[in-house]
């Protein structure tokens, strides 16, 4: 009796697809899946975006940014997504993107590491930044405005 491979595989394999072409439903990407002999469904696709942080852009599905080392190019991936930047009190920063593409934004600045960043907390199209202090805050801000801007 064959098994089905496990759900690691599965999302390497749509890392590997979505590094390579250009997908922009999932049920397309359930078709080439299922060609690789993966037994996957809509929800589990879907499931699998959400957990590797795939966000949609315009026609496409894109994955996050997730070097390791800060480049200049660290945030090209997600650049675009970001709307705006707010304080929300004295250790709070609010981010505002564009629908769908806040855990991607949130990954990336994640990965970043910056030690300002006490946490995040990604929704749909917002994310909350939480720093120690309003210090820490100002230069989360800086550091945001450099990241994003293009």
């Amino acid at each position: 009796m064959a098994t089905e491979p496990s759900p690691l595989l599965r999302r390497a394999a749509i890392t590997r697809i979505l590094r390579q072409s250009a997908v922009g439903r999932q049920a397309e990407l359930v078709a080439l899946l299922r060609r690789e002999g993966f037994d996957a469904t809509q929800s589990s696709v879907s499931r699998d975006l959400r957990e590797l942080g795939v966000a949609k852009a315009g026609d496409r599905y894109l994955l996050p940014a997730v070097e390791d080392a800060l480049t200049p190019s660290h945030f090209e991936a997600v650049r675009a997504f970001l709307k705006e930047i707010r304080h929300a009190g004295p250790n709070l920063t609010v981010l505002r993107t564009m629908v769908g593409s806040a855990q991607s934004v949130a990954i990336a600045i994640d990965k970043a590491r910056w030690p300002e960043v006490a946490g995040t907390i990604a929704g749909d199209d917002t994310i909350f930044i939480a720093t120690g202090n309003a210090r820490l805050q100002r230069r989360l801000a800086e550091r945001l405005r450099a990241s994003f801007s293009r």
